[in-house]
């Protein structure tokens, strides 16, 4: 129920949020008094922020209220109503009473005696004095919101909604009165600032009695002590209230010679003009992304490899009629299983049982270490350095560790069943807990690391010694960063005859799952089946991690008989997955006065958790990209730390990530130090070709493959990067609250071709299957596959060849039918997987030739139809098995570069990016329009780690973000507004396969462009603090920017008391 009476609106509330805003949008004209509707339409404006749509349309105007009166719910709309005097209606037994919303906030909870029955929004009216209207007055209302998405789906670090009536007069404005709405800041409830309404009332706004209220309002919004970026939420506060005053202000205030240290300041000579320039920065413009370029070149060389055609599945995917493990209908009997982890990172198992008795009714099994059999091991999964344990024994060495798996009739009672789990530690005469790497490197706690795996450059101190200038042990801390695959992990274990085993996991790795599974079990690997179809989205975190669920789900239906899956709900898979591996890196850099490098020498701390996984590889990786600068010497001193945090595994471009950004992370620091601009530095630090081959050796190749100065040259034209260099000067010379700032990256990543199999088998009636090591996890490996094997077979000759790729089929994963698979990782699988492909095919072309040769002979026609049904009527062999083995100098290197624009809210923290563009060597691709996806997809998933993506522990090294409620990847509204990427094609490279390249990992690195462009437009609002004389000089330009660079991080290094400089700044001028 929604209606309209004589006091203002009247919503049920049963009625749902997404019905109340489309009523009020709906009913805009006929609420619309000059007052009236403004406020409504802004109240549904807001409304649209809230969480998604589904949930908009399920969720209740009553229900959020309630949460937000009882439950500590941080409500936007409790906020909004509150500054518009918002009145509800409750009924208890016989009572019926009505309150205002502010008093139902301080109440205590409602009880199940009480209903709430509606909410009453009255029409504004001006303040009367001596029952008259002040006829020259006016009202006005906003509201705000910070939070990490602006659209919306974010919880808000502030909210708060502000209604006013003014009396405009020719120093500014009078405020007759005022409502001040606070809410969502780390307090039980919104709020209204009385006091700062006190002291405003009555007031002509001037600057002091601007400066007043803003001491006042951070008296009194202040979060409870445990609230994170506390400081942040006030400042915020105090930010939307000088917003929503300052077009009041004078507008001709005075200021000495109309200067400021040398620039020009005059408070904002309208309304409009001041909206526009403290925006809060939440998408002003309805227009979410701009025109793009896409720029490929297919080729037809090997065609129809290079062609764009749509990506194998795609539409199946789109409709959900693509089957994924756990869309295949459960077996008969079927049990589900849901893991209980330890909360506690080093601990004495003591025992484990359940919180209500009705819930342990429904657990049929709970399978832990000791239900191995004795013949098997306890592992849970497989890496090249060894296995890792399955469960805990009677210790856990780590929060998130594997303890127990419960087991059910339905996954939701194995899920509740789970999370009512109390285990009993015991901490008793046992060492404290390594939880930082810096505890690690007291007690030597570390695992092996390969010696050859990275190697040094040059001489350090000689180096050293030639340098003009030197920054000593300077620090760069980098966190986690979690998967987020569409797709949890996921298995299904089904038992068979003879001590069988199938399994269906959503694993990058097969065989390694195939492994673990018969050890852990033991049997022979010959007992044991594992089929993968597809992988809804894996980055790494379905290739160790995916067997631990597969081989606990094949543990229960052994010891059970039954069959027996599980799908992680995402707590469970976020807590226990592990993520991207966190590091601490120390370093010291000589250079000379015009940037150029003679030496850098770095200590890495990786904090790898409490198993070695695929943590001993990354020094490796890590010091690949790191060289894409010549350092002049580079020495490295790399330790992979053992610790009793979560287990880390390989996370997309593993350690790569993470060198690629301490490379720009120093050259930013030297620029800083001379005052040079960054791009400066970078040129000057490029490699040559010579250079190159002595930092990369044999990956190098020849002088033409390096491509990378051609890149960097044609991308400073394309992306008018010196235009908008003084663009961008200008622009923030002219804006006191919005700065911009723009970074051209480089990058250099390496990768490896490894050992896959193959097998091509030709069908009578002319159609092909297809089997490959590699595994479909939404990189398009199937339809490049398709493609090549398309290629190749053509290469008989014969009609009826030039639409093969319609006729092939490349299906699933079997580790029994297709052994020694591999691993689906490091961005090259697809190649290897095409190779294997072709070598199948050229033997099969080899056997159909010669059986052409013979049907010619007898003048008989030959199309391919007609060519295979006689192989098969002769009893040509019609499958072929390869096995592609890479020659050992197979790595190359892959070259990009990339120049992204932001734009930064001072008043907020909010980064808001431009436009980026990209160009991408591909070599010749294989599929440019699938290259193209993998380049803006990685693109994006760089941009949550360096921009977004918050990953948060407690002091046990527990994750606590551990939601989408919490934890925030990337959406439409974080992303470039305008996103331009082009396909370079570099020619035809012999050694590598159809002269492609790598593209699923690399372009991930370029997002530190983003995260450059930022700490650039920090560094103007810095620049501007300091002509405040708020800032030292000295400290101006060296400021560590961290990783991610969340809006209270950005917000911090602008100054969270920047308004309160800027009008002191004012005061003193004055």
């Amino acid at each position: 129920m929604i209606r309209r009476n004589h006091k203002g609106i009247e919503i049920g509330a049963a009625v749902s949020i997404a019905r109340a805003i489309s009523w009020l949008k709906e009913n805009d004209t006929a609420i619309s008094s000059s007052n009236s509707g403004m406020v409504f339409q802004k109240i549904a404006d807001h409304m649209e922020k809230i969480s998604t749509g589904f949930v908009r349309n399920s969720a209740s105007i009553g229900g959020n209220l309630v949460m937000a009166q009882g439950k500590n719910f941080p409500s936007d709309i409790a906020t909004l109503l509150l500054a518009v005097d918002a009145t509800v209606s409750i009924a208890t037994g016989d009572k019926h009473e009505v309150v205002t919303l502010e008093d139902l906030l301080a109440r205590k909870p409602i009880d199940c005696r009480s209903v709430l029955l509606s909410v009453q929004i009255p029409f504004p009216e001006p303040k009367r004095k001596n029952n008259i209207i002040v006829s020259d007055s006016k009202l006005y209302f906003e509201t705000y919101r910070a939070a990490s998405r602006p659209l919306g789906n974010a919880l808000p670090y502030l909210n708060a909604s502000f209604l006013a009536e003014v009396s405009p007069c020719i120093n500014g404005g009078v405020v007759n009165d005022i409502k001040l709405a606070f809410g969502a800041y780390g307090t039980k409830h919104a709020i209204r600032a009385r006091k700062v309404e006190e002291h405003l009332s009555g007031k002509l706004v001037t600057v002091n009695v601007l400066r007043e209220a803003i001491k006042l309002i951070k008296e009194e919004v202040v979060p409870e002590s445990s609230t994170s970026h506390a400081a942040y939420r006030t400042s915020l506060a105090v930010s939307f209230l000088f917003q929503f005053l300052s077009p009041f202000l004078d507008p001709g205030f005075p200021v000495k010679d109309g200067l400021l240290n040398g620039i020009t300041y005059s408070l904002l000579e309208s309304q409009s003009k001041s909206l526009s320039e403290v925006s809060t920065g939440q998408m002003e413009s309805l227009t979410l992304l701009l025109p793009a370029k896409q720029v490929v070149n297919s080729s037809r060389d090997y065609y129809p490899v290079g062609e764009p055609i749509v990506k194998t599945a795609a539409a199946i995917q789109a409709s959900g009629k693509a089957v994924y493990v756990d869309d295949i209908p459960s077996p008969p009997n079927c049990l589900y299983g849901a893991f209980i982890y330890s909360t506690k990172p080093l601990a004495r198992i003591k025992g484990l049982d359940f919180k209500s008795g009705a819930q342990l009714s429904k657990v049929s099994a709970v399978i832990t270490y000791k239900d191995i059999p004795e013949v098997g091991e306890n592992v849970g999964s497989k890496t090249f350095f060894g296995f890792d344990p399955l469960f805990a024994d009677e210790i856990t060495r780590g929060a998130g560790e594997l303890i127990a798996f419960v087991l059910a009739e339905t996954q939701k009672s194995a899920d509740i069943a789970a999370s009512s789990a109390v285990v009993h530690y015991d901490t008793e005469n046992m060492d404290p807990p390594i939880l930082s790497v810096e505890e690690a490197v007291e007690k030597s706690s570390f695992f092996d690391v390969p010696p050859f795996l990275y190697h040094n450059v040059g001489d350090f101190s000689k180096g050293m010694d030639e340098a003009d200038h030197q920054l000593i042990s300077a620090e760069i801390n980098l966190g986690s960063q979690y998967y987020f695959y569409m797709e949890p992990q996921t298995a299904l274990a089904v038992p068979d005859e003879d001590n069988c085993m199938v399994v269906y996991s959503s694993t990058q790795c097969p065989e390694w799952t195939h492994n673990a599974i018969a050890k852990c079990l033991g049997v022979p690997e010959h007992n044991v089946r594992v089929v993968t179809r597809r992988v809804g989205g894996g980055f790494g975190g379905k290739a160790t991690k995916a067997t631990p669920v597969a081989t606990a789900c094949a543990l229960a239906a052994h010891k059970l008989r039954r069959p027996v899956r599980t799908y992680l709900n995402r707590k469970t898979d976020m807590i226990t997955s592990g993520g991207r591996h966190p590091m601490k890196i120390t370093y010291s850099v000589g250079f000379k006065s015009n940037g150029k490098v003679t030496a850098l020498h770095l200590n890495i701390l990786i904090d790898a958790g409490m198993y070695a996984d695929l943590s001993p590889m990354l020094p490796m990786t890590i010091s690949g990209p790191l060289k894409k600068y010549n350092w002049g010497a580079l020495s490295l001193d790399i330790k992979v730390c053992k610790t009793n945090n979560s287990n880390k595994s390989a996370m997309r471009c593993p350690g790569e990530m993470q060198g690629s950004f301490i490379a720009e992370a120093i050259i930013e620091n030297i620029a800083s130090e001379l005052l040079m601009e960054v791009d400066v530095v970078r040129n000057i630090n490029l490699h040559t070709y010579e250079s190159l081959s002595v930092f990369y050796k044999g990956a190098a190749g020849e002088a033409p493959d390096y491509t990378l100065p051609d890149i960097w040259h044609k991308l400073e034209q394309s992306a008018c990067l010196p235009r908008r260099m003084e663009a961008i000067e200008q622009f923030n010379r002219g804006s006191i609250w919005r700065k911009r700032g723009i970074s051209r990256v480089p990058i250099v990543y390496g990768v490896s071709l490894r050992p896959t199999p193959g097998k091509v088998s030709i069908l009578c009636d002319g159609s092909i299957v297809v089997e490959v090591g590699g595994v479909e996890i939404g990189q398009g490996l199937w339809t490049k596959v398709k493609q090549v094997t398309a290629y190749a077979l053509s290469s008989v000759g014969c009609d009826g060849t030039e639409n093969l790729v319609e006729r092939i089929r490349v299906i699933q994963s079997d580790t029994l039918s297709l052994v020694q698979g591999g691993i689906t990782a490091g961005s090259t699988t697809s190649e290897s997987s095409c190779e294997a492909v072709r070598l199948c095919c050229n033997t099969l072309v080899e056997r159909l030739g010669q059986l052409k040769s013979e049907l010619q002979e007898q003048t008989c026609p030959v199309n391919w139809e007609s060519l295979i049904l006689q192989a098969h009527s002769r009893a040509v062999n019609m499958a072929a098995h390869s096995y592609y083995v890479p020659v050992s100098d197979s790595m190359y290197l892959n070259y990009g570069a990339a120049v992204s624009e932001v734009e930064i809210n001072i008043l907020t923290g909010e980064t808001n990016i431009l436009r980026t563009d990209i160009i991408y060597d591909c070599g010749q691709s294989m599929n440019p329009a699938v290259d193209l996806g993998q380049i803006e997809g990685a693109f994006v998933q760089g941009i949550g780690f360096f921009m977004l993506e918050e990953y948060l522990v407690n002091a046990d090294g527990l994750l606590i973000s551990d939601s989408t409620w919490t934890y925030k990847i990337p959406t439409i509204d974080t992303i470039p507004k305008q996103f331009n990427v082009e396909i370079l094609s570099s020619g035809h490279h012999k050694k590598r396969v159809l002269s492609s390249k790598a593209c699923g990992e690399p372009p991930l690195l370029l997002a530190a462009s983003v995260h450059c462009a930022t700490r650039a437009a920090i560094k103007a609002a810095r620049k501007q603090l300091r002509t405040w004389g708020k800032l030292d000089g000295t400290t101006d330009s060296s400021f560590r920017l961290d990783v991610p660079a969340v809006m209270p991080v950005v917000k911090s290094l602008c100054g969270l008391d920047c308004v309160e400089m800027y009008l002191e700044t004012l005061l003193a001028a004055s």
